[in-house]
């Protein structure tokens, strides 16, 4: 992973650039993404979960190599280069095997990083950061650390099986809940910087307890809290006021960046300071399927205006219909009754909806919406009324009447604020 490297080394040098990384399984989103690199230039760097994603099927039903060939078939149909596409693996440890032992859940997370590195990722979080059903609640520097090093122990062996260019790791255990908060939120505590630096020193210490010291120079990223959050309505703004202790730190860490996590919906200003302050990956993946889910919404009231009864439209109501009849994806995280649990649904920055796109009531109401618009086109004064960004490009010659480009177009609307906070410029 040269080019990832590369741009840690450029950015420690004090040129103000950085990655996003687009953490979703949706093929659309995912095309977005990749279409967006067209546009923007640079790499497109896509994860995938432990949950998403693993040697069970995980929620998509894929496993690391299927996932790998869903994004590269995606980069060769819209021209991508697949030199320019990166892949990386978030939360791999026994994130999804919690409930189990720890001896049990650690078995399965050497085969699940396994799996993903001979499956061609190379940008590889190891997080061993969660108890297991038999441990105490709260994990230490030095356990965590050196269930790390097993993993990655088990990731070199993978790389030099299979070939190709060494993974780089990030490490760090202030991680952020995977999709946002479940409580209310009105303040977050930013990583104390001793606590990164002991973070740091106990990793490089077990890592060379188990012979990586080749590894440890690959090792380019630390999780941390920056401060920034968001919950079911509101978010939780960077202040680099309040993390500029945290920023500092990193420049006596060497060959390190931050990640960020839970970036999403924050402002393109807070964007850009993030990267500055030295969190040069940031991590995106409700935000954009929110922005999925708004679009498509916005779609649907305009063909139900615009065709009536005999039209496509009707999306909205399946798909409520069908979370409220399997409500495994939402149970825990929504607590409201009535009106506040439609909203919560619908509208939570949370985005549990992005767990039903796949369900067939769901995709086939999708594609009947696009077949109805497309087939039917509203005027573009009731375009602008629902999708105002999309009205505006397509009278600039921007942005083509067809209802999938339309979604695609509001996706990237996102993640345009990435790319500039990243140093791109558009091409």
């Amino acid at each position: 992973m040269k080019a990832l490297l590369d741009l840690v080394a450029r950015h420690r040098s004090g040129a103000a650039v950085g990655i996003h990384s687009v953490c979703s399984a949706h093929p659309l989103v995912i095309e977005a993404a990749l279409r967006h690199g067209l546009r923007w230039g640079g790499l497109v760097l896509i994860e995938a979960t432990s949950n998403q994603v693993n040697q069970d099927g995980g929620y998509t039903g894929l496993r690391p190599a299927g996932f790998r060939d869903l994004v590269l078939g995606l980069a060769d149909r819209v021209g991508l280069g697949r030199d320019r596409v990166l892949l990386g693996g978030d939360h791999l440890g026994p994130n999804a095997w919690q409930a189990l032992p720890a001896a049990a859940s650690m078995e399965k997370s050497a085969v699940l990083v396994a799996e993903y590195v001979t499956a061609g990722f190379r940008k590889i979080h190891l997080d061993c950061s969660m108890a297991c059903a038999d441990d105490p609640r709260a994990l230490g520097d030095e356990r965590i650390a050196e269930r790390t090093a097993l993993r990655c122990v088990q990731a070199e062996r993978a790389w030099r099986a299979a070939g190709g260019e060494p993974p780089v790791y990030v490490i760090g255990s202030e991680v952020p809940v995977p999709g946002g908060a479940h409580e209310t939120l009105s303040t977050l505590e930013v990583t104390n910087p001793a606590a990164a630096r002991a973070t740091v020193e106990a990793h490089r210490v077990a890592f060379a307890r188990h012979g990586l010291e080749a590894a440890w120079p690959r090792v380019v990223g630390l999780v941390v809290q920056p401060g920034v959050e968001f919950d079911h309505d509101h978010v939780i703004d960077y202040d680099p006021a309040k993390a500029i202790a945290l920023s500092r730190c990193v420049e006596d860490l060497p060959g390190l960046v931050y990640e960020a996590h839970s970036t999403d919906y924050q402002t393109p200003a807070a964007l850009a300071a993030l990267v500055r302050d030295h969190y040069a990956i940031l991590k995106v993946g409700p935000g954009v399927t929110y922005a999925l889910r708004e679009a498509l919404w916005a779609l649907d009231a305009v063909v139900g205006e615009w065709q009536g009864g005999a039209g496509g439209a009707g999306l909205r109501q399946t798909a409520l219909d069908v979370m409220r009849a399997d409500p495994v994806h939402w149970r825990k995280y929504y607590e409201g009754t009535g009106r506040l649990l439609d909203a919560q649904l619908q509208y939570s920055l949370s985005d549990r909806i992005r767990y039903y796109w796949p369900a067939a009531p769901i995709a086939a109401r999708v594609e009947a919406l696009y077949a109805a618009f497309d087939n039917d086109p509203p005027p573009l004064s009731m375009l602008s009324q629902h999708l105002p960004g999309a009205y505006a490009a397509i009278r600039d010659g921007r942005l083509t009447l067809r209802a999938r480009d339309l979604v695609i177009h509001h996706i990237q609307t996102v993640l345009d604020g990435y790319a500039r906070a990243c140093g791109l410029e558009e091409v």
